[in-house]
C-alpha cells in the first residue's frame, strides 16, 4: 500500500473519529423500558373529539367509547393520539369526559401520548387552551412537541401542526436535531400529529383539509432524510376524518380520522394504497414492532349504529421492513 493511500485513511480515521466526538447524543424526551421486550404493539389514530355524550352530530360518543374498549382490550404499550381529542379545548369538561371514558386505559396501565390538533385550540385564548391541555395531560407540561424512546429500536414523535414546521422554525430544528442524532439500533420512526402532509386532494366544502405549506414541508425535508437513514419512517395524521394510506419518497404516510368525529367522505386518488370503498371508516391503527418490521392493521368499527357488542373486522394491512 502507498504512503499516500495510508496517509489518506490516518486521516480519514481521524476526521472520523472527531465527528464522532463532537456528534450531539439523542435526547428523546421520555424513555420507555422495554427490557426483555423485543416486540411489542402501539396504537395510534385520532379525531375522537370527546364531549358530552348528549352532542351526537359533531362526535359520536357510542364510537368513541366502543374503539375506547375495544383498544384497551389490545393491551398496547403505547397510545399516540394525532390530535383533536376534546372537541373544544376551551370546554375544560371535554377534558373530563375524556378522563371518564378512557378510564379502561388507564386501568390497563397503557401509556397514552397526545399530539395537540386544531380543536385543542378552539373557543379559547391560546395560553388558556394550553393550560388546559396540560392540565389534562401533566406530564406533557411547557411541551407542545417531544418524542418517546420505546426500547433500542423505536421512536415516536409528536409534532404539533398548529406551530410552524418550516425550515428554521423552532420545532423543525428540533426535529432536526432529533432525527441527526438518532442511534444507528433505532430501526424505526414514528412521527404523529393532527395536519396531514400527504393525502388525497379534495374540491368543494373539504379543500380547506388538503394538505397545507407546513406540512408538506415536512414531507420534502423526510425525503432528504430517507435518502441517508437507516430507520424507516411512519408518518400518521388526522384532520380529515376517515382513512387513507399513501407510499411517497420511501415513507408510508397515514390519515386515521377515525376516532368518532362526524366522518368526511374521500375522493381517493391514484396514490391512494387504500381502495376500499365502504364508509364510515371509524378506525383505530394497531402497529406491531419486531426486530424484522412493522406490522399494521386498520382496525375499523363495523357497525357504528349498531348496540353492543360491536363488531370489528381488519380492513387494510401493511408491513414496513426493517433495513437490512
Amino acid at each position: 500500500m502507498s504512503r499516500l493511500i495510508i496517509l489518506a485513511l490516518v486521516i480519514f480515521s481521524a476526521n472520523s473519529l472527531a465527528d464522532t466526538a463532537t456528534r450531539s447524543v439523542f435526547q428523546p424526551t421520555y424513555r420507555v423500558n422495554m427490557t426483555g421486550q423485543p416486540s411489542f404493539s402501539f396504537v395510534t389514530y385520532g379525531d375522537m373529539r370527546f364531549t358530552a355524550p348528549t352532542e351526537t352530530e359533531a362526535s359520536r360518543p357510542t364510537v368513541r367509547r366502543a374503539l375506547v374498549e375495544r383498544i384497551a382490550t389490545d393491551h398496547p404499550a403505547a397510545i399516540f393520539l394525532n390530535g383533536d381529542v376534546p372537541w373544544h379545548g376551551g370546554t375544560v369538561d371535554d377534558y373530563a369526559v375524556y378522563a371518564s371514558e378512557t378510564t379502561g386505559w388507564r386501568d390497563a396501565q397503557i401509556a397514552v401520548y397526545p399530539a395537540l390538533g386544531n380543536h385543542e385550540f378552539a373557543q379559547c385564548s391560546e395560553e388558556r387552551c394550553l393550560e388546559n391541555w396540560w392540565t389534562a395531560f401533566p406530564e406533557l407540561k411547557g411541551r407542545r412537541w417531544y418524542s418517546v424512546e420505546m426500547g433500542d429500536s423505536f421512536v415516536a414523535i409528536a409534532l404539533d401542526t398548529d406551530t410552524s414546521l418550516l425550515a428554521g422554525s423552532p420545532q423543525r430544528q428540533w426535529l432536526e436535531e432529533q432525527l441527526e442524532t438518532l442511534p444507528r439500533s433505532v430501526r424505526y420512526v414514528l412521527l404523529y400529529m393532527h395536519h396531514p402532509p400527504v393525502a388525497s386532494i379534495e374540491t368543494g366544502a373539504l379543500a380547506n383539509h388538503n394538505p397545507r405549506p407546513n406540512e408538506t414541508a415536512l414531507a420534502d425535508y423526510l425525503k432528504e432524510v430517507t435518502a441517508h437513514s437507516r430507520a424507516k419512517f411512519l408518518v400518521c395524521a388526522g384532520h380529515i376524518h376517515n382513512y387513507e394510506r399513501h407510499d411517497k419518497d420511501g415513507v408510508t404516510y397515514l390519515v386515521s380520522g377515525g376516532g368518532g368525529a362526524r366522518p368526511y367522505p374521500v375522493t381517493r386518488d391514484a396514490t391512494e394504497r387504500y381502495s376500499e370503498g365502504s364508509e364510515p371508516n371509524f378506525h383505530y391503527l394497531r402497529v406491531r414492532v419486531t426486530p424484522q418490521a412493522m406490522e399494521a392493521e386498520m382496525v375499523r368499527l363495523e357497525d357504528p349504529a349498531a348496540p353492543v357488542p360491536h363488531e370489528f373486522e381488519v380492513r387494510d394491512r401493511f408491513v414496513i421492513k426493517a433495513s437490512n
